[in-house]
C-alpha cells in the first residue's frame, strides 16, 4: 500500500488518545478539487487521508495530529470527536455531484480496496472499538448524508472494520413507528439508538431528531430503505446492532507499535 504524503496546513493537537474511525466521501466534482480545498488554509478543513478512485492514498495529515473533519458531532457520549478520531475522505461525489441520471456514484473495486487496506493498517495501530468505525453519517445526521447509502459496508464488516447485524431482537413493536407516534415503543427505540452512540434525546416523540437518526441508521445499514420509518426489519436491525456493539470503556493506551 503506498501511501503518498500531501501535507496540510490545517490541523492542531490532539486533547485525546485515537479510538475512531470515521469515513467521509469529497462530495466534489474531483479528488484534485477535494484535495485543494482540504489543503487551503482559509477552507479550515482537512482529513488524515483521502483515498482516491484508483486506490492511490495521499495523506494529509499525521495520525498524531487533530485533523478537522467531523465538524460538529458526537459519538456515545462524546464530542470533540476530531480529537479522538482517524479520519478518511473518499473521492466521490455523492449526494453533492450525482450521476447524470441522479443516481450516485459508485465506489470502485480499487478504491475499496485501498479503504479496506488502510483502515486494517490503522486498528493495528489504535485500539478502535468496531462500535466506534462510523460514518460521517452516523455523527451527524442532521446534518451529513456521507459516505452515502452506496457505501459498501458489509464489505468492509467482512473485512473485520466494523459492525454488521445478525442477531435476533427480543422486542419487535407490532406496527412501523413513524413521525408523529409516541409512547413506549418510541422511548425504546429512541434509546436503543443512543446505545448504538447516536446523540439522540430520549423524548418518548417521534420527533425530527428521530427521524433523521433513523435515516441515518437506515444509511448505515438498510441502504434500499430509507424511509426514516422504524418498521419491522429496521427495528430488528437496531436492536440487532445494539447486541454487537460492546460497553465503551475510555482508554488512555498510547497507538500499537
Amino acid at each position: 500500500m503506498q501511501v503518498i504524503s500531501s501535507p496540510s496546513p490545517n490541523f492542531n493537537g490532539r486533547k485525546f488518545p485515537v479510538d475512531m474511525l470515521v469515513l467521509h466521501y469529497t462530495g466534489m466534482e474531483s479528488g484534485e478539487a477535494a484535495l485543494a480545498r482540504m489543503c487551503d488554509p482559509k477552507a479550515e478543513v482537512s482529513a488524515h487521508y483521502m483515498v482516491w478512485e484508483d486506490g492511490r492514498i495521499a495523506q494529509l495529515v499525521d495520525e498524531a495530529k487533530r485533523a478537522w473533519h467531523a465538524g460538529v458531532a458526537t459519538w456515545q457520549g462524546d464530542e470533540d470527536l476530531n480529537s479522538r478520531s482517524i479520519g478518511i475522505e473518499i473521492v466521490n461525489g455523492g449526494h453533492d455531484v450525482p450521476l447524470r441520471d441522479g443516481s450516485l456514484p459508485p465506489y470502485p473495486d480499487a478504491q475499496i480496496a485501498a479503504v479496506i487496506a488502510l483502515c486494517q493498517g490503522i486498528l493495528s495501530r489504535y485500539a478502535i472499538p468496531a462500535s466506534r468505525i462510523v460514518a460521517h453519517s452516523d455523527i451527524a445526521p442532521a446534518r451529513k448524508t456521507d459516505p452515502g447509502e452506496h457505501f459498501p459496508w458489509a464489505r468492509l464488516a467482512a473485512a473485520g472494520i466494523g459492525l454488521w447485524p445478525t442477531a435476533t431482537p427480543d422486542h419487535v413493536p407490532d406496527k412501523a413507528l413513524r413521525p408523529g407516534d409516541s409512547g413506549k415503543d418510541v422511548v425504546r427505540l429512541q434509546e436503543d439508538l443512543a446505545a448504538i452512540g447516536y446523540g439522540l434525546p430520549v423524548t418518548g416523540a417521534y420527533d425530527d431528531p428521530t427521524l433523521l437518526t433513523v435515516q441515518a441508521f437506515q444509511r448505515r445499514w438498510r441502504p434500499d430503505h430509507l424511509s426514516g420509518a422504524a418498521d419491522a426489519q429496521t427495528y430488528h436491525l437496531i436492536q440487532s446492532v445494539r447486541t454487537l456493539r460492546p460497553a465503551h470503556h475510555r482508554t488512555s493506551r498510547a497507538p500499537r507499535t
